[in-house]
């Protein structure tokens, strides 16, 4: 199984769900499993702007220091990780507003470890680093590389949320009730309307298996 996941701005500023995500890719590592995850920045962005610092330069910062944290938390779990902010080697840039994506540079990186991606790209028309948001990101990567899932995880730090009685084995975007959307969906997804699968932190060792998920499309 290739897969996608998505690291929403809430959940890296979670310490403990991050714990609990790094146990389970750990629960992974011995499945034939293709991971990508995919990180927005964080509430530490604004911590950096609080010292100072512009808006845009501060949310490179974050998104650089972000990668190389979780990668080192990964580590500790013993989970082997490919830390990439895309715009290094122009792996993903953006140009006149659309997203390219370097596929010889993807065909080179090994199959078998994490890759975790930020969501700084190259912006070749102005010569910056941007952040794209977190929804484009997942959207353009869904295409590029066609993963078999896409998972989000929980808003809400239930930890039984999937396993109660009376939960839903799929829904609707379109027709998914109020309450669980402010619940459930991360803030940065709540509008995302693709295929996805919601799970939890813990659940998410369970994979491939995904009876542990709700799938929303």
């Amino acid at each position: 199984m290739r897969y996608l996941a998505a690291l929403d701005h809430d959940h890296l500023d979670n310490g403990v769900f991050l714990t609990s995500l790094a146990r389970s890719l750990s629960q992974q590592g011995a499945k034939a499993l293709r991971s990508i995850i995919v990180h927005a920045d964080s509430a530490y962005t604004d911590r950096i702007i609080q010292t100072g610092v512009m808006r845009e330069e501060a949310t490179a910062r974050s998104l650089k220091d972000l990668n190389k944290r979780l990668v080192a938390l990964f580590a500790d779990q013993g989970v082997s990780t490919i830390g990439i902010n895309p715009y290094k080697r122009n792996f993903i840039t953006l140009k006149e507003e659309s997203l390219v994506l370097d596929h010889a540079f993807w065909e080179r990186l090994p199959s078998q470890p994490v890759l975790l991606l930020s969501t700084l790209v190259q912006d070749l028309t102005h010569n910056r680093q941007v952040m794209i948001p977190l929804p484009r990101m997942l959207r353009f990567l869904g295409e590029e590389f066609q993963p078999d899932e896409l998972f989000i995880f929980s808003k809400s730090d239930d930890s039984e949320i999937f396993t109660a009685a009376g939960q839903p084995d799929s829904m609707k975007w379109k027709t998914m009730d109020h309450s669980f959307r402010e619940t459930r969906i991360p803030d940065d997804l709540e509008s995302f309307n693709r295929r996805v699968r919601l799970t939890t932190a813990r659940d998410f060792h369970e994979l491939p298996e995904i009876n542990h998920t709700i799938l929303i499309d």
